[in-house]
Parts: C-alpha cells; structure tokens; sequence
C-alpha cells in the first residue's frame, strides 16, 4: 500500500509578498495587476474573507475589497521559493510530482530518512518548510493521490490531516459529491437529478448505471467513491498543456459560447501563473450534441500577454468551425500546449508581463 502526502503551500504568492514586506502583514493583498484585463493570480487569506479568489477579474476583487492592496506579481521570487521547497521534498523522497509553484505529491512508501510513519516526513517536511523559508503549508496524508489532495485542503491554512487505510470509507461516505476531482457545477447538478448528493450515495449505485449514463467517467466515479485511485506519483513530468472545460446542462449553438470562452480562458490564464514552462499553442475544443469532437489550435508568433487576450485568440478560433449553423454544442474548452522550459522558451517576459 502506498504512502502518498500532498503539500500545499498557503496562499504562496500572497504570503511570499507578506513575507518580504512586513507592511503587507495581517492586511488582505491580492497579488495582480491593477486594470480591467487583469485576473488574481493569489489573494491572502485576509482577503478570502471577502470573497477574493483567484483567477477572478482584478476589478472584481477590488470591489469586493476595497481596501486590498494589490501587489504585481513577481515570478521570479515565486519561482526561487519554490526551488527551495522542492529541495526540502527531495531530502525526503525522490518520488516528488509537482503540480504547479506551489503544490505536489510525495510517495514516501519509502523515505530517505526512515522515519516510522508518512505523518512523521509531513510533519519533518512542513517544519523544514517553515524553518527555511519562512512560510506554510498543509499536508495531507492518504493511501492515494485522490484521498491525500483532499485530506491536504482539510485543516487550511498551516494544517495537516491524515486519512488512515481504515478510515477511508467512513471519511468519504458524508462527503458532497462536488469534493471528487472533476465533478463540477454541470456534474453536480447531473449527479443531484439522479438523488446523488454524497459519494455514499454514489457508492450505493450499480456501477453497470454510472458506466451507462457517464461512460468511462462513471466508471472512475464509482472507483473514486470506494476510495479506489491507482494513478503512481510521476516524478519530473513537465507540464505539457493546462486546459479547462465546461458541459452544458443544455446544447447550445456555436454563437451563445462566449461567455464561457472567456470565463475559461481566465481558468486557463491563472493556471499558467503556477508553472515555470512556456505554452505556444492555444487550443479550442468543441463538443457536439452528436458527441463529435472537434480542436483547432493556432501558435501564434507571440503568446497572448493578458487572460483577455487569450480569450479573443480562442474566440477567434471559433470562426474556423465550419460545421452548419443549426449545430449545437455540449461542451467548449480552452488550452494552451506545447509547453516548453522557460529558457528554451526565450518568451517568459511576454507570458507573464514582467
């Protein structure tokens, strides 16, 4: 049985920005820039509490908070901190996934300080973190990737939950379905149509029904709804593309899309904050009433600088779909691919304003 923790930094940009300036400390900061093309890219726990969130439009937040104090990102220092925190991972284990700047899954089945337990090398490895870096984070401990990410966003901030082998099916059974990864808005509301409302009540559903109505989705559910997730941690897998996607609750033609073209592009835009490679292509994806699925991607010679941007090369796109008018479309997605590292790269100024 696997040892898997996954550790989250909290609110890392925010509170690198509050480190380095003790002016900012205890104040809400949001970290983006000001202007009505901009989107959060981290906000402080002091200004969670009104509503801040990432990927949001900055003159959202500055409504919701007045008072905030916006800081410009700044990659660079991001970047350098989270070096430091890989480095603390690796002492332990070389089983390191990273997920973005500030997030990644250890499997310390076996860790190189032999401690007794993978709730001792979390405890070691939040200590070490606060110690060398003047930060926090939380740390969940599970028997799987899907359990630990959960466990991880359960004592936020600065905490640690552990989920023990035993304990799996009685710590899933009251959960909302909306905790499982991939289960959105459009999903949840699928899932409650059918009295689904908590992963017990998932669990308590033939797996032959889900499979039917879901596909291979339905499936997974049902696996994740037994506490079931076999995916290994992959160490040194380069991001090669970040995408996001909505379904409709109904089909709709290609002109009502976009609003949620540009609501995923903000997705998208925000997602490419937290890694340190460079995407080249943006990506359009359309699905049909019919279930036809169709991609047109451009590389443009120079990156979209603004999560706006993004949006009018996606709906530019959307122009080179040549299917008839009367088509209808159940879901839309937006990406960027064709990542490379950020010195290869030669456009990280570009991509992140800098």
């Amino acid at each position: 049985m696997r040892k898997i923790i996954h550790v989250d930094m909290d609110a890392f940009y925010a509170s690198v920005e509050q480190r380095d300036d003790p002016s900012l400390r205890g104040r809400p900061v949001v970290v983006a820039w000001r202007g009505a093309r901009s989107v959060v890219c981290a906000a402080s726990y002091e200004a969670r509490t009104f509503g801040v969130r990432s990927a949001m439009p900055a003159v959202r937040a500055e409504r919701l908070c007045p008072d905030a104090v916006f800081v410009p990102p700044d990659f660079v220092r991001y970047r350098a901190v989270s070096r430091q925190v890989r480095d603390i991972f690796l002492r332990h284990t070389d089983l390191v996934e990273p997920l973005s700047l500030d997030e990644a899954y250890l499997d310390v089945t076996e860790n190189h300080g032999r401690l007794p337990s993978a709730t001792a090398v979390a405890k070691a490895i939040r200590a070490e973190i606060r110690e060398e870096t003047a930060l926090t984070a939380s740390a969940g401990v599970a028997p799987n990737k899907f359990l630990a990410k959960i466990a991880s966003d359960w004592n936020k901030p600065d905490g640690l939950f552990v989920i023990k082998p035993d304990a799996v099916e009685a710590f899933l059974t009251p959960l909302p379905v909306g905790r499982i990864h991939g289960v959105g808005k459009v999903m949840d509301a699928r899932l409650a149509a059918l009295g689904i409302r908590t992963v017990g009540d998932l669990r308590a559903r033939d797996v032959h029904e889900l499979e039917t109505r879901f596909g291979r989705y339905g499936r997974r559910l049902h696996e994740l709804s037994l506490g079931i997730d076999e995916n290994p941690v992959t160490p040194d897998r380069p991001v090669q593309s970040i995408s996001a996607e909505d379904t409709f609750a109904e089909d709709l033609p290609l002109a009502a899309l976009e609003p949620t073209i540009r609501e995923l592009a903000a997705k998208v835009w925000a997602a490419t904050r937290k890694v340190d490679r460079i995407g080249h292509t943006v990506v359009l994806k359309l699905k049909t009433r019919e279930f036809r699925i169709l991609t047109r991607s451009l590389s443009p010679p120079c990156m979209p600088e603004s999560a706006e941007a993004l949006a009018e090369v996606a709906l530019a796109l959307r122009e080179r779909v040549d299917l008839p008018a009367a088509t209808r479309y159940r879901l839309v997605g937006v990406g960027i691919s064709n990542f490379r590292d950020a010195d290869e790269a030669g456009m990280q100024q570009a991509l992140f304003g800098a």
